[in-house]
């Protein structure tokens, strides 16, 4: 007697065995992978250039259920506006995003008093003119500069990165295994973790580092550690009013999670309906195997000869 199943059975054997192969091969090209990468690690602490991975940092808006923290972003936020915001501009952010729930927490009464602080050109009139007007609270942060030439002649050629979106465009390379980690732990904060560690990296270069042009600063996280924009912060040059030290270390951890609020200022709404989603997803996904079951409880393979 012969199943009719017995030709899907042996392809199911192939399968596997096909899947163990490649299991087997991914794994010596993770081996291959890691010694080339600890090769190259080792070859980098010999010279010059290396660069350390910044340190991971706990932040409240990690994970599926983080969310900010409104006393941070407030002294990052006063951070920008007393330090970052003569060179960096933050042009993709509204004043009303300000009050926002899940954000900075400031009332429309406060938002609107931040807005009437600046000035923006608005315009032409009936005389076909443009004009300054003191901002509104659906008018976007004005930029640093008009142009980027004149950011460039102001800052010795560099080009000051606006603030909108950086903590999102940038990051590191974490490397095997702990990539797999962060997909699994869902941790998104590369880009917070690099710029409180560029904050907290300027350090004197050691002997017989030279930069390749002038004006540059030495920064042990930034790429080749030669960076335009010199140290922009010192212990106690912003006060804080909620007891909160003064460090450099708390200023780089409180603008970069203002940073981050600002590149994605309704991350805790997104995670509350992913959330939703996955127990949706969830539910449903039980429904349907339940069914599966029962439509298919009485089906029996055929013998045929």
């Amino acid at each position: 007697m012969t199943l009719r199943f017995e030709s899907k059975t042996m392809s199911l054997r192939s399968l596997r065995a096909v899947a163990a192969a490649a299991v087997i091969g991914l794994g010596a090209l993770a081996g291959a992978g890691g010694a080339l990468a600890a090769g190259g690690e080792g070859a980098q602490e010999g010279g010059a250039h290396h660069t350390p991975q910044p340190p991971m940092q706990k932040w409240t808006f990690w994970g599926p259920f983080g969310k900010f923290d409104p006393a941070q972003l407030q002294r990052g936020f006063k951070i920008y506006k007393e330090v970052c915001s003569s060179c960096h501009s933050l042009s993709l952010v509204s004043f009303r995003n300000l009050m926002e729930p899940g954000g900075l927490g400031f009332n429309e009464g406060q938002a609107r008093a931040i807005a009437n602080e600046y000035e923006v050109q608005d315009g032409p009139n009936d005389q076909g003119e443009m004009f300054t007007r003191k901002a509104r609270l659906s008018d976007q942060f004005p930029k640093a500069f008009p142009h980027e030439q004149a950011a460039r002649a102001a800052n010795g050629g560099a080009y000051p990165p606006d603030f909108s979106l950086l903590a999102k465009a940038r990051t590191y390379e974490r490397g095997f295994p702990w990539f797999l980690w962060d997909i699994v732990a869902q941790y998104q904060e590369q880009g917070p973790d690099y710029i409180h560690a560029l904050l907290v990296g300027y350090e004197e270069p050691p002997a017989g580092a030279t930069p390749a042009a002038a004006n540059l600063h030495y920064n042990k996280y930034f790429p080749n550690h030669w960076i335009a924009m010199a140290k922009p912060i010192q212990d106690g040059q912003v006060e804080y009013t909620d007891g909160t030290p003064t460090t450099v270390d708390q200023y780089g951890k409180d603008v970069a999670a203002f940073m981050m609020w600002a590149a994605e200022p309704h991350l805790a709404a997104r995670k509350a309906t992913g959330f939703v989603v996955m127990i949706w997803l969830l539910v449903f996904g039980s429904l349907v195997y339940l069914v599966k079951k029962r439509v298919w409880a009485g089906a029996k393979p055929k013998a045929i000869a």
